[in-house]
């Protein structure tokens, strides 16, 4: 008899495997199952209980537990719920189903509709902030749900996040905030790295300037953040160049269905398309540093 969790977490990379950290460290029961059998066993060793499957994991959910979802697109999205082993079928009502990864609206609002099939509840939720803030609990979260799971939810929200935006009621809510951010996220950091590399090409000390930068107008949290790794020489993916690629193409397919062109965004989108073409698409994004050094 599989024992009971009030969590399952499917998919403990960079992000879900903080956050399934974060709820061990406040004595949390949570499953965890990965198709990495490195990442799962990293999760082990936070207490969690190990699940052979997406339906293992939801099999051992309590009555009004939640399956939370961290992996990284539609397709593993689709897997994990619908797929051989998929969670889908062995979810019942009063349990919530919480999407945790960048994804369009138009496959959130899928994937509710789905789960509402079953009686089972959907939160949208896209998360942002990085590793470092998951596990510390104050990275971001975009809530889109309805009244009564938002309310059910607000012990396992604060557990996770310190910063937890509710955003709207309609399913895809959250993901379309969460593009809006990522877009501007990929602008800043496509200008910090510009920037730099200019900097560079002008004879002055990069660190420096960035520096200046970082107590001048010039500021960004993702400059600051992913322009110091690189002058260090880390690329250490914390968040893989392909996945701000994916983000900024779901971005601006948004805007497309409603007839706005960011030509910011675009740019953003091309540039990361361009790092992904030459090869750095399993560094971490501040390798765009390298793109903007080679024009």
């Amino acid at each position: 008899m599989t024992s009971l969790t009030q969590v399952a977490v499917v998919g403990v990379g960079n992000m879900g495997g903080a956050m399934l950290a974060r709820l061990r460290d406040l004595a949390w029961s949570v499953g965890v199952y990965d198709t990495d059998a490195q990442a799962q066993a990293k999760a082990l060793v936070h207490g969690a209980l190990p699940m052979a499957s997406p339906r293992h994991a939801a099999r051992s959910l309590a009555p009004d537990g939640v399956l939370l979802i961290a992996v990284v697109d539609a397709a593993q999205t689709e897997a994990v719920l619908w797929g051989e082993d998929g969670a889908g079928p062995e979810l019942q009502p009063g349990q919530t189903v919480m999407l945790c990864p960048t994804l369009g609206p138009k496959t959130v609002q899928t994937q509710a509709e789905r789960l509402a099939e079953r009686g089972v509840d959907c939160m949208d939720a896209p998360m942002s902030g990085g590793p470092l803030r998951a596990r510390q609990g104050t990275m971001s979260l975009m809530v889109a749900c309805s009244e009564p799971v938002w309310q059910r939810s607000q012990h396992l929200l604060n557990a996770l996040s310190q910063q937890v935006f509710r955003v709207g009621v309609r399913a895809g809510d959250g993901a379309r905030t969460k593009l809006v951010n990522n877009l501007l996220a990929a602008v800043n950091l496509a200008g910090a790295a510009e920037a730099l590399a200019l900097a560079e090409r002008l004879g002055l000390d990069p660190a420096v300037t960035l520096s200046v930068m970082e107590a001048s107008s010039g500021q960004s949290w993702i400059g600051s953040d992913r322009m110091g790794r690189a002058l260090a020489g880390d690329f250490e993916p914390r968040a893989h160049v392909s996945l701000l690629a994916k983000d900024t193409g779901l971005a601006v397919s948004a805007a497309d269905e409603v007839a706005y062109d960011p030509p910011l965004g675009r740019l953003a989108r091309d540039l990361f398309a361009q790092a992904m073409a030459q090869g750095l698409a399993q560094l971490d994004d501040a390798a765009l540093l390298q793109l903007m050094r080679q024009r």
